[in-house]
């Protein structure tokens, strides 16, 4: 069964801009590689610009075949896998923070760092997951 997320990056105007991401959304691998791989603004928004995703990775990548996938990239559902409207989508925090679809949800915020929810909750990423 899939551990879904969303990730997304808090704007300047208060909205955030993020991608879905279908597994593996548990925080001792997605806030794992999000601390440690995805942890500047400029990577973040790498990573919004790819879209929706299937797995998260270390690294973007590139175009691969969506059922052979190579290890330690993202795997995209529009990129690899042809889907349409998987772009990231921005919308109000107080929507994001309350999206009923996902298991946990990211936020990259003012401060250059990520936050942790699930079930609308703040959490910080257990410290045993961070290496």
């Amino acid at each position: 069964m899939a551990t879904r997320s969303l990730i997304g990056k808090l704007n300047s105007d208060g909205t955030v801009t993020s991608i879905y991401c279908h597994w593996d959304g548990y925080p001792s691998h997605n806030g794992v590689l999000l601390q440690e791989y995805w942890n500047t603004p400029y990577k973040v928004d790498q990573l919004l610009a790819l879209g929706d995703l299937s797995v998260l990775g270390e690294e973007i990548g590139e175009q691969q075949d969506f059922n052979n996938r190579t290890k330690g990239w993202c795997l995209a559902f529009g990129r690899d896998r042809g889907k349409n409207n998987t772009r990231a989508k921005t919308v109000s925090r107080e929507k994001f923070l309350s999206d009923d679809d996902v298991d946990y949800v990211y936020l990259y915020n003012e401060d250059f760092e990520w936050e942790c929810y699930y079930e609308g909750v703040l959490g910080n990423i257990p410290s045993e997951y961070v290496i």
